[in-house]
Formats: C-alpha cells, sequence, structure tokens
C-alpha cells in the first residue's frame, strides 16, 4: 500500500508543478486591486483561478498519466474522459433529468462534485483499465479499436457504475461533515482547534469545502469570512477560524519545505530545492500551499498527518489567545496586510511572532520524523519528478513484458517483425524517434538511403514509403500499436 501512495504522489508532480505561477498570478492581482475594476489585475486573477479552480481536471489527468504502466498519453485521455463523465452525470441540472427528481430536493453535495477528490478517483480508475486493458486484442474486424483506443470507451462505461455509486456515497459524506462541523462550531477555541486539524486532513479529498462552508460563510451564522471584512461580531473571537492560518501557511510550510530539502539526497537537492523555493514563495506571499501538500501528503502521509496535528495547534492556541485576522483569499502576507487594517482584527501582528516559532516547530518536526522514520520524502530516495522521453514513460524504465504474452504466437511474431524493421531501417542508430497512428509506424531517421524496403516487406510489413531524406512510413495494418510497442522494447535491448 505504501508504495502504491508512493506512486501516487509522484503521479500528482505534473500538475502541482503548475500550482505556483496560478497562485502568484492571483495573489498579485488581488495585491493590485482586491475591489476590481483594475483590468490588468482581472486578467491575472481570472488566469490564476482558471488553474486554480479545475484542480480535478489536472488530477485526473495527472493520476491517469503517471499510475499507467507506460505513461502513453492515451491513458491521460482516459482519465480526462472519467472526470467528464462523472463530474457531468452528477451535475445538479443534468441529475435531475436522470433520476426525475426536483433540483431543490437533490442534495446540495452535488454543487461540490468537480473537486480534487473526483479528479484522483477519475484518474485511478482510468490507469486501471488502461493498465489491465491497453494490450487487449480484438477480432480482426474490430481490430482498430484494440489495444490503447479501447481505453477510454471502457472508461466511459465504467464512470457510469462509478458515478451511479457516489450517487449515493457523495452525499452522506459531503453532508455528515457539515454537520460535523456544526458540532464543533460549539467548542470555543478547542473547536477552533479541531477545525484547524480536520480541515488540513480533508484537503487530499477535497472534502475540506464542507467544513469551510459551515465556519467561513453563513451556512449556519457563523459567516466566519464575512463578518471579519464587515468588522461585525465580538473582537478576538471573529477571525478565529481564520487566524491561525497564517503562521502554517506564511511560516510553517516553507520551514517544512527546507527540512524536506535539507535530508534530500544531495543529488536531487537542486531539483527538490526548485519546487519548494516556488511552494514557499507561493505560500507566503499568496497562502496558497497545495504545491506545498500535494508534494508529500501521498509521498510521506507521516509528515502530512504532522502537519494537520501542527496545523490543530496553531488555530487553537490563535484562537486561545485572541489573535485575529482575516483573508478574503488565503492567509498570505497580502491578506494578511490587508486584514491588519480591519478594525475588528485583535493583535494581528502577533501572529507573525507566533509564525516565527511554528516555522522552527515545522523544521524540527519535519527533520525528526524524516530522519528517525526514514520517510521516503521527495527527493530521499529517488528523483523527484517522472523523468519523461518522447511520450513514452520514465527512461530505462519500461513495464516488464509479461511471460505469458511473451509465449503468446503473435506477440513473439510481432517482436521477430520489429527486430527485422529495426535491422532493414539501418539499426538503432539511424533512427531519431517514431510513433504510430492508425496503420503505419511514422519514423523520423538520419538517412533514408540505408532503408531495405524489401527486408521490410519480407518481414510481414503491407508497403514503405520514403518520405525524404529524413522520414519514412512502414504500412504494418491495424495491429501496429503492437509492432511499435515491440520496436520500442527491441530497441531498448540493444
Amino acid at each position: 500500500m505504501y508504495p502504491y501512495l508512493q506512486r501516487l504522489g509522484r503521479s500528482l508532480m505534473l500538475p502541482v508543478a503548475v500550482l505556483p505561477v496560478a497562485a502568484l498570478m492571483l495573489g498579485i492581482g488581488y495585491a493590485i486591486d482586491s475591489q476590481g475594476g483594475n483590468q490588468f489585475s482581472a486578467l491575472l486573477m481570472t488566469a490564476g483561478d482558471t488553474i486554480l479552480s479545475n484542480l480535478g481536471i489536472l488530477f485526473a489527468l495527472g493520476v491517469a498519466l503517471g499510475m499507467s504502466n507506460d505513461r502513453d498519453g492515451s491513458s491521460a485521455l482516459s482519465g480526462l474522459v472519467a472526470f467528464l463523465m462523472v463530474t457531468t452525470l452528477l451535475k445538479p441540472d443534468k441529475l435531475t433529468d436522470i433520476v426525475n427528481i426536483p433540483l431543490e430536493e437533490l442534495s446540495y453535495s452535488f454543487e461540490k462534485i468537480d473537486n480534487a477528490f473526483i479528479g484522483i478517483i477519475s484518474g485511478l480508475t482510468a490507469s486501471s483499465l488502461y493498465n489491465k486493458f491497453s494490450k487487449t486484442r480484438l477480432p480482426d474486424a474490430f481490430a482498430f479499436f484494440s489495444g490503447r483506443r479501447m481505453v477510454p470507451i471502457l472508461t466511459s462505461i465504467a464512470m457510469i457504475f462509478v458515478s451511479g455509486l457516489l450517487y449515493f456515497i457523495w452525499p452522506p459524506v459531503y453532508e455528515g461533515l457539515v454537520g460535523f462541523g456544526e458540532w464543533i462550531s460549539g467548542m470555543g477555541w478547542f473547536g477552533a482547534a479541531l477545525y484547524g486539524f480536520f480541515n488540513r486532513l480533508l484537503i487530499p479529498t477535497g472534502l475540506h469545502h464542507a467544513l469551510n462552508a459551515v465556519f467561513w460563510f453563513d451556512l449556519i451564522g457563523i459567516n466566519d469570512i464575512g463578518n471579519f471584512w464587515a468588522s461585525v461580531g465580538e473582537k478576538g473571537v471573529t477571525g478565529m477560524y481564520q487566524a491561525g492560518f497564517f503562521p502554517v501557511m506564511m511560516f510553517g510550510l516553507p520551514a517544512a519545505g527546507l527540512a524536506i530539502y535539507r535530508k534530500a539526497d544531495p543529488r536531487y537537492r537542486k531539483e527538490v530545492g526548485s519546487l519548494y523555493l516556488a511552494g514557499a514563495v507561493t505560500a507566503f506571499v499568496t497562502g496558497v500551499t497545495e504545491p506545498i501538500e500535494f508534494s508529500f501528503m501521498f509521498i510521506a502521509p507521516v509528515l502530512y498527518f504532522a502537519h494537520a496535528i501542527l496545523s490543530m495547534l496553531s488555530l487553537g492556541f490563535a484562537a486561545f489567545m485572541q489573535w485575529t485576522a482575516g483573508f478574503g483569499f488565503s492567509a498570505g502576507a497580502i491578506d494578511f496586510i490587508l486584514s491588519s487594517q480591519i478594525p475588528i482584527a485583535n493583535k494581528p501582528f502577533l501572529l507573525i511572532l507566533q509564525g516565527l516559532v511554528f516555522a522552527g516547530l515545522y523544521y524540527l518536526v519535519f527533520s525528526f520524523l524524516i530522519e528517525k522514520l526514514d520517510i521516503a520524502s521527495p527527493g530521499r530516495k529517488g528523483p523527484l519528478s517522472l523523468d519523461f522521453d518522447a511520450g513514452r514513460g520514465r527512461k530505462g524504465s519500461l513495464p516488464e513484458k509479461d511471460s505469458k504474452e511473451l509465449k503468446d504466437s503473435k506477440a513473439e511474431k510481432e517482436y521477430q517483425q520489429a527486430r527485422r524493421i529495426l535491422e532493414a531501417l539501418g539499426g538503432k542508430d539511424n533512427i531519431e524517434n517514431f510513433t504510430n497512428c492508425a496503420t503505419r509506424l511514422r519514423l523520423n531517421v538520419k538517412d533514408t538511403s540505408v532503408i531495405d524496403q524489401e527486408k521490410i516487406k519480407s518481414s510481414g510489413a503491407a508497403g514503405v514509403k520514403i518520405m525524404g531524406e529524413n522520414a519514412a512510413h512502414v504500412i504494418i495494418g491495424t495491429n501496429v500499436q503492437f509492432v511499435a510497442d515491440a520496436l520500442h522494447d527491441v530497441m531498448d535491448e540493444e
């Protein structure tokens, strides 16, 4: 299970890498004009929000691609199909027609169906189907739909059943969290601490929105964000569900990133450092912490649990001391400076002192856990990213061929054909790169004059087309995908 979570965490590196720039665009736009009306500010905020508002899609693509055996692009397409299916089928205005229930009688939970959790489920479903069926052969009459082309079709069908399950599962889960939030809201500073713990713990699922709706907005009358910015309520109390996030986001998580960097293998520190430097600046300035959190929450869940505990302590302590500040976007420096001017803010600059203390706590706790538990944090026991090459997975990391498949007569025939084609093309050194379409191998080569066309035809190919000095097409037929796979493997063997 742990290696599986590690692989899932690595799969999220691709979409996570784009988050810092999105957050910075939002933060800069918000700093230029938080009230609206400035066109350049609106441009930046819209551009940044485009990415951050579509985390579900990004995670569906990233997980599907990263969890598939050979990281082929068709797995990402399947992930997109999966996400679009479930979020469309469970969209309230579509769902009311499907189940024949009036819109007002549907659970409000379906308004939050396009979240990161659904994206991860979609990606995992698509990658599982890809790994199982991407090499499946259909009868010759349907050979065009064999292999990788079959996977998006199967995914769309599977997601109908997944959506059916979520129709029953999602509402009680979401509504149960709302009820839980209503219960802990009556516990004062201790309730703020519990809220901080579960807010962070639920980030990987996207269900933290249910708790946020209870405490931040006017779901049950707390409306902590709205009341703070309107300067309504009790000084030292209004803002208690926001203030404790400032020490965590501005100071704690950047310090956690520093600890992970310091414990990384020296060979990978440059890569790790670039990720966490960007994440730290983003977290401090804008309060957007997903680039840091998603970098370790699945790879090192123990660290993420420690992060949730420290968040609990921060929110609880700030609420107990009645140090308050608020945010309109997130708990970063921009919102801190703006909110400190609001009359109902109470001793907000003491949160900076608390932040410095929590920076030390985060650094010490993360360093201790990584060292003592020998946690495979980012860059500690291998490279951080998925080292893609030419859209075909990690270098030197092609999936092992199943022994039963190798014994299959068709598979062996295609490997023999691939070897003859490679030899007729002038060997591995003459091939720059190649892809395949529906029936052909499309090759870029150094010199087409050395290609032995007759030898290629004798291998079973239907024909050869020389497209110029450096390009050629080898016509295989509808089983071209499997010959292309075999050619990739044969080239790697040399």
